[in-house]
């Protein structure tokens, strides 16, 4: 596994990490604690050091099994990472209340088994809050007290990840960045590197549809997101299936098999393409089993993809894709 620095630190991590969001267990179908732990050890046997968790994740379920995990395998060489403010009480835009922020790290810490937290990240709180700019204050003081040494933003929007972007003292920015959500290279990127703030990227196979595995037949549990959120019933719709829909989803992804260079299965090729961008410190593809996490880690070694395929895939994002995208890009 290929290492990539994090942000302005010297501290390496893998440049494919594993998002637990699936190990939660409520937003992507039950997934049991045997399951969950197989799944961290099989990322970590492939080589992931970076590990993306958030308070939310099945009310703490996630953050307690990564935990449990890190004892288990006792290596230094991990970087877990979590989020704070969509816990449901007291809710948004409460949440971001700097005695709110306080108790969400006080109890991740809790939960991690730690006394800092690697990288702590607001987890898509409105625009307004990050406009306000109040609750990097919290972070602030937060990084100086010990209690997190790294804080981030993980974000809906170009909009919301410049206002980001403005404060000084930010570590990284995670962000939906997949073939068919493109905006980021032109939106993004540029500032980023420039201020030495990582990118993170959450959701590379759009919900699971360029694995290339779905078809029209395909059903999910209905504890899935990909079974009730589908038009962003419950929360941003651009965080199921990029915002592209389903039956949308579905036909473009037949649409790209024709650009597959020889050699590439379709998850390989959309991995590897996000990790031919520079700006890009980490990828972080969930898995709910073993078999995925080995998987999602192979791009790591493969060859990065030629001009020709990336200039195909651009033209295909600009004249098939865009005009199809739902939510705030």
């Amino acid at each position: 596994m290929n290492t990539r620095t994090f942000g302005g630190d010297p501290v390496p991590v893998s440049e494919i990490g594993l998002g637990c969001w699936q190990i939660g267990g409520d937003q992507w179908g039950t997934v049991s604690d045997a399951d969950a732990m197989a799944t961290l050890k099989a990322a970590y046997d492939s080589g992931v050091t970076f590990y993306d968790t958030a308070d939310i994740y099945g009310l703490g379920r996630s953050e307690s099994l990564v935990a449990e995990f890190v004892k288990e395998v006792q290596a230094k060489n991990l970087f877990v990472a979590t989020k704070l403010g969509r816990w449901p009480t007291p809710g948004l835009p409460d949440n971001c209340k700097p005695e709110h922020v306080r108790h969400f790290t006080e109890e991740s810490l809790k939960r991690l088994g730690v006394e800092t937290l690697d990288l702590t990240q607001l987890h898509c709180v409105p625009l307004e809050e990050l406009q306000k700019g109040e609750i990097f204050e919290t972070l602030r003081q937060l990084k100086q007290e010990g209690k997190i040494q790294r804080f981030g933003a993980s974000v809906e929007s170009t909009a919301e990840a410049k206002a980001c972007l403005s404060q000084p003292g930010l570590s990284s920015l995670q962000i939906i960045f997949n073939v068919f959500r493109q905006t980021p290279i032109t939106a993004i990127f540029d500032e980023a590197m420039k201020k030495g703030v990582s990118i993170i990227v959450r959701l590379p196979l759009a919900s699971g549809l360029l694995s290339g595995k779905y078809s029209h037949s395909t059903k999910f549990a209905p504890t899935d997101h990909r079974s009730y959120n589908r038009n962003g019933e419950k929360f941003n719709v651009g965080e199921t299936f990029a915002g592209l829909g389903w039956e949308n989803g579905l036909e473009l992804v037949d649409k790209l098999r024709t650009l597959l260079p020889a050699g590439y299965t379709m998850p390989e090729m959309a991995l590897r393409w996000i990790l031919d961008f520079p700006a890009v410190t980490t990828i972080i593809p969930g898995a709910r089993n073993p078999q995925q996490a080995l998987t999602n880690a192979k791009p790591s070694k493969s060859k990065p993809l030629s001009e020709q395929t990336h200039e195909k895939l651009r033209r295909f994002y600009q004249e098939q894709v865009a005009s199809l995208v739902r939510g705030p890009d």
